[in-house]
């Protein structure tokens, strides 16, 4: 409280509809964030705790870190690691309030992004035990590190789904734009509400457009395009500069339409999309004078990985993974999406 002056204002680095997050540096010159959720909000309590029952046990790269919590007069507090590059949402859509704040992101560096989103999310859902569902995936709950890394924040509205249950019967909770329209139709929560979810934050990703602006609808205007093959048209002009390669960004928007398809069980879960998004990477230059590897099945691999038979349970309903990626090759190598 000294440090942030009894959280002063001119320490605020975000506003959120229930909290303010605040800038601290400790006097080791560690930067944290100091999460304020306002007490005059009944329903906050709840937020609070099930932001330390879940994120609070839990670690994993692509994940905010707690490191403490506090129970203040000015409202709890949760304190976690300052990330320096604040979140996906304000470098994408931010620097039209602030045009000297835009932040260029190339292609390599928003695929990144995806994978390290992806990953955590598919930690949550597979290495879990009970695993959690996060109910809230968006560009403003995935915050970027010095190093562009992502981190899933935002834990508040989370839920925990035991092993022995399908899907849990819940009030309809998220943010419009992103809901997954199957579970806000029948209140059925699973795994593949947060697919449907980050296949919305990938297409923004793509697109540099935001999923709700006025009348507009992001998910509707790309599978507009995709009826007529004018997908490409709504590429994000960084991303048409900065990739070398524009059938990879044909492949991210095939992934995106998969994850964001109506029926749960026809989407992917969040192992075999951050798969796939690793296989868009540039591979790794060889060095003169060696042959160049050979390209790696992929499907043979997921067919026959045994993290992806551990995981096999969690999709029983649907296809195996490596039939998924058959399928997805399929998909993505017809001339048009």
């Amino acid at each position: 409280m000294r440090l942030t002056e009894n959280l002063s204002e001119k320490h605020i680095i975000g506003y959120g509809a229930s909290s303010t997050v605040y800038k601290c540096m400790l006097k080791n010159s560690k930067a944290i964030a100091i999460k304020r959720l306002h007490s005059q909000y009944p329903h906050n309590v709840r937020e609070f705790e099930t932001e330390l029952e879940t994120v609070g046990s839990i670690r994993h790269r692509n994940l905010v870190s707690l490191h403490g919590y506090s129970l203040s007069p000015n409202g709890n507090l949760l304190f976690y690691d300052y990330m320096e590059n604040g979140s996906l949402w304000d470098l994408l859509h931010g620097w039209h309030i602030c045009p000297s704040k835009k932040v260029k992101l190339d292609w390599e560096t928003r695929l990144k992004i995806a994978i390290g989103a992806a990953q955590g999310l598919a930690y949550l859902h597979h290495d879990c035990n009970p695993r959690i569902i996060h109910r809230d995936v968006k560009s403003s709950n995935i915050l970027l590190d010095e190093n562009f890394e992502a981190h899933l924040s935002d834990f508040g509205i989370a839920k925990c789904i035991s092993p022995a249950k399908t899907h849990a019967s819940t009030y309809v909770l998220g943010t419009i734009g992103y809901i997954d329209p199957e579970y806000a139709r029948t209140s059925r929560l699973t795994e593949k509400s947060d697919v449907y979810s980050f296949g919305i934050v990938l297409l923004e990703l793509l697109t540099g457009k935001k999923p709700v602006d006025n009348e507009s609808n992001l998910h509707q205007l790309i599978l507009s395009k995709a009826d007529d093959n004018t997908v490409m048209e709504a590429v994000d002009s960084e991303v048409s500069i900065t990739c070398m390669d524009m059938g990879l960004v044909k492949k991210a928007f095939q992934l995106a339409l998969l994850c964001t398809k109506r029926h749960p069980s026809d989407r992917p879960s969040m192992h075999q999309v951050a798969l796939v998004l690793v296989t868009l990477l540039p591979a790794p230059s060889s060095k003169p004078g060696t042959a160049a590897p050979k390209p790696t099945d992929y499907t043979h691999y997921l067919a026959a990985s045994p993290v992806v038979k551990a995981n096999a349970k969690h999709d029983s309903s649907s296809l195996s993974d490596g039939q998924w990626f058959v399928r997805f090759g399929e998909v993505i190598s017809k001339s048009s999406l």
